[in-house]
């Protein structure tokens, strides 16, 4: 019974770790169980009211708004905002109400309104919520059709839906910085070890199931990265406790570097050479030559061995997890960083090891970070010297000063120059809406206004205008269906409701057209609750939402525009200089020079890259015609994650220079960093300006330096080995940017040539 109890508990903290990872910090779940509850909640006061069945729709709609429309971190400042949205919300519907039967000056007010709301968002969280409020409650009053007469009765209900809305967000699905940021921790974990689990698989994949097996190990690279991203976003979430927060983003990365770092060494490994870092960031990388024989019984044991035993460390990092068997398993991994206890092997294996050795002391500092020191009684030298160097790094914790960027204003400023964008398009869906129904025409206005939400360009605008229309037609066919179902059934309409409800929100980050598919279903059955359903209503929604989108489309070209192009370009050459940040400041303390805060400076160029990636979209789209510029943007976008994750490496290996025993600054650095930083700034230039002159410089191998005077030095898994491999792949990455960029390449004999001359 005990062993029975004991595998039903492993098998239900497997799926659980599943569900977690693919919902890091459960944040899609808590935002889908908030909103259904505060609708349940409005909607049993109101049953117990005996309100009628329109106020029952408005204040399902209320309570969903000001539930989903909250944006900031902090308790007291969500509940003054729902305050004043209470008073915005009923300001909005009394003006709908008003001006319900005056088609000219309701117009006028809405389009006031719109253009407001997203003018508002430059005041931040509490301007976008209220600005919010102000457009989605004059759409509530559309909706119900409020009159005069019926005003106090709305005003009641939306009071109640405000008040459930509050009980559910502060009582029943209470979500905290604090628990948030535990539960994303526990998601980054559950990545880490299914990261870990592919890399098995890559290990063990016969050649020709390589290819796939890639696949899947660079997807889980890239979810892995999203959720050390999301954790580095929610830690300045609580700024009074700066240094642990510096701490823990340090052991992040460190997991983040070592884990990826695995998985090249472990290709490295199986392959007949050397891999390219490019092949785990590019679809339809060429796969590396495979050899025609293995690496031996003996060593493939032992290196799968010690990888399921860093696999096991990984899900049990929990501090329920602490016992002598693991404490030994983690001693004798942590061995493989001293040189005398690595098995035997080509130097490829040899460094996996090493390899297994860094990514199970990026795990312990994990654990010290998390739960705290733990028991020391077993631990061995390495394990000792591993702590010691955790110690000194948080010597120099939580001193880092977030720069400030200069801000964009007048038309240039995003939120005006969509403000005026969105209020052009709504004209056009206002006008054209009425043409196709004096009744439903809000709906093309409504289409209009998400469709520039979160976007940036017109390619964004195109790309999101599409997928909204393909959820809106399959939600069609579903809310024919359910509506079918339904019939007179209130109470099961209503629960149908919920169910999209929740969908909706859960999906919403995952896909707008999912997001969209349930929004449609869900007014599929509302309207056969307000008894105003029909197959031609659906249909009418099909054509409102395809004009509002051709409509938003149409103003984000005319008024105003931002070419996909430029944004694009704006995008990368923010990449770029924040990659020569790293790469330099990396290299000047490697090479001795004075320390700054690399960590800090990584993450900004981690989510400088993270918002390139969604600006392309439009350009990497299946869909899109320009076959030949869709391979040039993912070949771009892979080769600066490949120089992102070396110069991360190098950040990660400089940090240590100050307080390692190991790892000594070596001035013969300095001159490989500045022709990396001279040929960035020269890509940089020629980006914000075509006509910019400048040629990038190549030069002899980095790792050559070193050769003729210290050839012990470059020994595979020492030290200056890994910076100056990190340093000659970031340099060839570099310049294979030069090629798309068309950059001009200049070799040392032409250089040399034009001096003579000269």
């Amino acid at each position: 019974m005990a062993a029975t109890r004991g595998a039903s508990g492993r098998a239900r903290t497997r799926i659980w770790d599943r569900f977690s990872a693919s919902d890091p910090g459960l944040i899609r779940l808590m935002a889908a169980l908030r909103t259904v509850g505060s609708i349940v909640l409005t909607l049993g006061v109101l049953a117990a009211l005996h309100t009628q069945v329109i106020h029952l729709v408005a204040g399902a709609m209320g309570a969903m708004v000001a539930t989903f429309a909250i944006r900031e971190k902090e308790q007291p400042k969500q509940a003054i905002t729902l305050a004043l949205g209470l008073v915005m919300a009923l300001v909005s519907v009394s003006l709908g109400a008003l001006l319900g039967r005056q088609i000219v000056l309701s117009d006028l007010v809405f389009l006031a309104l719109i253009f407001c709301a997203v003018y508002a968002r430059r005041f931040g969280d509490r301007g976008y919520t209220i600005g919010l409020f102000g457009f989605q409650f004059y759409f509530v009053s559309l909706f119900v059709h409020a009159t005069l007469p019926a005003l106090p009765q709305l005003w009641l209900t939306l009071a109640i839906a405000f008040a459930c809305a509050a009980v559910s967000r502060f009582l029943l699905v209470r979500q905290t910085t604090a628990g948030t940021l535990g539960r994303l921790r526990t998601a980054f974990r559950a990545r880490l070890a299914q990261l870990v689990a592919i890399q098995i698989d890559m290990f063990d994949a016969d050649p020709e199931d390589l290819e796939k097996v890639l696949v899947d190990l660079r997807r889980h690279t890239a979810r892995l990265h999203e959720a050390a991203l999301m954790i580095q976003g929610r830690l300045g979430d609580n700024p009074d406790d700066a240094a642990t927060a510096d701490v823990l983003q340090r052991r992040v990365a460190d997991a983040e570097i070592t884990s990826e770092r695995l998985g090249m060494l472990l290709l490295n490994a199986r392959s007949a050479e050397r891999a390219d870092t490019l092949t785990l960031h590019l679809p339809n990388a060429p796969v590396p030559a495979q050899p025609a024989t293995g690496l031996g019984a003996d060593t493939t044991v032992i290196l799968r061995r010690d990888l399921r035993a860093l696999h096991l460390l990984i899900t049990r990092l929990g501090p329920e997890h602490r016992g002598t068997a693991q404490n030994r398993l983690r001693n004798r991994l942590l061995g493989y960083r001293d040189e005398e206890n690595l098995p035997s092997g080509p130097p490829a294996v040899q460094d996996v090891f090493r390899g297994i050795g860094e990514a199970t002391r990026a795990v312990l500092g994990l654990r010290i970070a998390l739960d705290g020191p733990g028991d020391e009684s077993d631990d061995t030298a390495e394990a000792t010297r591993s702590r010691e160097e955790f110690e000194a790094e948080e010597v120099s914790a939580g001193s880092a000063v977030e720069p400030v960027e200069a801000e964009q204003t007048g038309l240039r400023r995003r939120s005006t120059r969509a403000a005026f964008q969105v209020s052009a398009g709504s004209v056009l869906a206002m006008i054209g809406g009425e043409f196709l129904s004096d009744q439903r025409w809000y709906w093309a206005v409504l289409t209009c206004w998400v469709v520039f939400l979160n976007t940036s360009s017109t390619g964004e605008i195109l790309v999101k205008g599409y997928r909204r229309l393909i959820g809106t037609m399959s939600g069609v066919v579903c809310g024919v269906v359910l509506a079918g179902l339904v019939g007179n059934h209130t109470w099961t309409a209503f629960g149908l409701v919920l169910l999209c409800i929740f969908g909706m929100f859960f999906t919403a980050p995952l896909s707008y057209a999912l997001m969209s598919f349930f929004v449609t279903s869900m007014l599929g059955v509302l309207y056969t609750l307000l008894h105003t359903y029909s197959v031609s209503v659906l249909i009418l929604r099909i054509e409102e939402t395809a004009l509002g989108a051709a409509c938003g489309i149409i103003a984000a070209l005319i008024v105003l525009p931002v070419q996909t192009d430029r944004r694009t370009d704006q995008l990368l050459r923010t990449v770029l200089l924040r990659l020569g940040d790293v790469a330099s400041a990396a290299v000047t303390q490697l090479s001795g020079g004075p320390t700054a805060d690399l960590l800090d400076m990584a993450r900004d160029l981690d989510t400088a890259l993270d918002d390139l990636r969604r600006s392309v979209q439009p350009l990497t789209h299946p869909f899109t015609p320009l076959r030949e510029r869709r391979q040039t943007a993912r070949y771009l976008v892979a080769l600066l994650e490949s120089c992102a994750y070396h110069a991360r490496s190098l950040a990660a290996t400089a940090e240590l220079v100050p307080y390692s025993k190991r790892i000594a600054a070596d001035p013969r650095l300095a001159g490989a960093g500045d022709r990396i930083a001279h040929n960035i700034t020269v890509l940089a230039a020629r980006v914000a300006d075509e006509q910019t002159a400048g040629e990038i410089e190549s030069g002899a191998s980095i790792a050559s330096m070193l050769e003729e005077t210290d050839p012990a030095a470059l020994r595979s898994g020492t030290v200056t080995f890994r910076v100056l491999r990190h340093l000659q792949r970031l340099d060839e990455g570099v310049m294979g940017l030069a090629r798309p960029l068309d950059v001009p390449l200049a070799t040392p004999e032409e250089r040399r040539a034009r001096r003579t001359a000269a």
